[in-house]
């Protein structure tokens, strides 16, 4: 993948707008089957309230249920210093420390200013690094926000080289609504990384891409040749913020694997996907929006990619 690896965000961004909480022992085999295949990293759940979130309910019981090998491979969606402790006593090591660049959004998602947010960082990471633990800056709608509109990239910039904000071990840039262009992308990212020590194998740059407008593959490879190390992706392009009106699905794994081609990556290891994704998607009632997974089901039978029809 030039460089950059995918994440996995189906279990947290992926289920957050599904209204369905999908048993414990479900999760846990969609884990160790995205593992078995070769995706190195996965997003699996989120500290936030189950009665705001529903999905996310039963994520400290998947927790209980990995092992710490499978636990290292897998990151959580915190916003407090409460939530980093409630989750390292439970087990986990990486943690996504998220918060919104604009204000409107981050009260209407997490119920406080970015200000508070970004204060509350220092000891967050502090819980963090008591379990030897390594902490992410997320930073959603670092591009558009869907209450005041354009975000300013020097307030990006401002929070993603504070001083409160050092210690972290990555940064995540995230395209909430799915309204970024590639070329808002590149020069973001390589603002970021021109200005700091973000974008090395140290301290990466992940991006979070939402493919509302048709860019997701198009901003992730954007993100990749400024300098992201991660980029996100769920099953079936599944997800959306339900905190933020507009947004749509993720960029799909799927599309992201065959656009990039890490050396894991074949014909085999993508109609597993595509497996795992329509089992998924049906059970959860929801449409496959990969572009890939419709191309693997297409009667192109020459073309390797193409997922054999049965006989």
């Amino acid at each position: 993948m030039a460089g950059a690896i995918l994440r996995d965000v189906t279990l947290r961004d992926g289920l957050q707008l599904t209204g369905k909480v999908l048993p414990t022992e479900r999760k846990v085999e969609i884990v160790r089957e995205l593992l078995a295949l070769g995706v190195p990293e996965l997003e699996i759940g989120s500290m936030a309230r189950p009665d705001l979130v529903p999905p996310m309910a039963n994520t400290l019981e998947l927790v209980a249920e990995l092992t710490p090998e499978e636990l290292a491979c897998c990151w959580l969606w915190v916003a407090t210093p409460r939530h980093v402790e409630k989750a390292a006593a439970a087990g986990v090591r990486n943690f996504q420390y998220c918060f919104s660049v604009s204000d409107a959004h981050n009260k209407a998602n997490i119920g406080r200013t970015t200000e508070d947010s970004l204060a509350a960082m220092p000891a967050a990471m502090r819980f963090a690094q008591e379990v030897d633990g390594r902490l992410q800056l997320c930073l959603a709608t670092a591009f558009t926000c869907p209450f005041d509109g354009p975000v300013d990239p020097e307030r990006v910039l401002a929070i993603a080289h504070d001083p409160r904000a050092a210690g972290a071990a990555d940064i995540v840039l995230a395209d909430t609504l799915g309204q970024a262009y590639p070329g808002q992308v590149g020069a973001l990212l390589s603002s970021v990384a021109a200005e700091g020590h973000w974008g090395t194998p140290e301290h990466r740059i992940v991006f979070h891409g939402h493919d509302t407008w048709g860019m997701g593959v198009a901003n992730s490879l954007a993100a990749i040749a400024a300098g992201a190390g991660v980029v996100d992706g769920s099953l079936g392009g599944l997800g959306g913020c339900p905190f933020a009106p507009g947004a749509s699905g993720n960029t799909s794994s799927e599309d992201l694997l065959f656009a990039t081609r890490p050396e894991w990556f074949t014909p085999a290891e993508l109609a597993a996907l595509v497996r795992m994704s329509e089992r998924l998607l049906s059970e959860l009632g929801e449409p496959n929006r990969s572009r890939a997974a419709e191309g693997s089901r297409s009667k192109a039978a020459a073309f390797e990619w193409v997922i054999p029809a049965p006989k």
